[in-house]
């Protein structure tokens, strides 16, 4: 049976899911997508690629981040899940025990798909804002796009640049170094 529309999704809604769906709770209703097709998993996984060492590991780079795949943040009563994720160390000196994270991350990057593009802008946008995440990237693969956001003062979302074809990607705040857009569709 299903909720009256004064029922909330529960995290009990998104245990019960199968296994090839992946479910978020969005301003207590459950949202429910495919798995990644594997063009989707491959732009994020090439992503997650340039930025882990020279981030995450401190090879090339600065190091002092976390940069995930697909972390299950609990942010109030929502459950989302990006499709990579970044926090500086200074703000998470060391990673959870639970399997999902309660601190916001410091940067989202979500990859646009027909299934996930209108729920990841007009859902998932003004929340990552109202929890302070301060840098948002959306890729889409269908039109080889990256748009780079940066929250101001007020929790608003900036446009800083929309970057395509080959073009160099040394963003914030990821621009201490840079690779070709177009190493995410190869």
């Amino acid at each position: 049976m299903g909720k009256t529309a004064h029922q909330l999704a529960s995290y009990d809604d998104i245990l019960a899911l199968p296994e090839n769906l992946v479910g978020e709770i969005i301003r207590g209703v459950l949202h429910t997508h495919p798995r990644p097709a594997p063009r989707h998993a491959r732009v994020y996984s090439s992503l997650g690629g340039n930025l882990w060492n020279p981030f995450d590991k401190g090879s090339g780079g600065p190091g002092g981040w976390w940069i995930l795949d697909e972390p299950e943040l609990h942010l109030g009563e929502n459950v989302l899940v990006p499709d990579l994720a970044g926090w500086r160390r200074e703000r998470m000196p060391a990673l959870p025990d639970t399997a999902w994270f309660e601190l916001a991350p410091d940067w989202v990057c979500e990859i646009l798909s027909p299934a996930t593009a209108r729920t990841d802008r007009v859902l998932k946008m003004p929340l990552y804002a109202q929890q302070g995440v301060r840098h948002l990237w959306l890729v889409d693969p269908d039109i080889r796009t990256l748009e780079v956001y940066s929250l101001d003062a007020q929790q608003h979302w900036t446009l800083l640049k929309t970057l395509k074809d080959d073009d160099p990607v040394s963003q914030p705040p990821f621009d201490a170094i840079s690779f070709d857009l177009d190493s995410l569709w190869a």
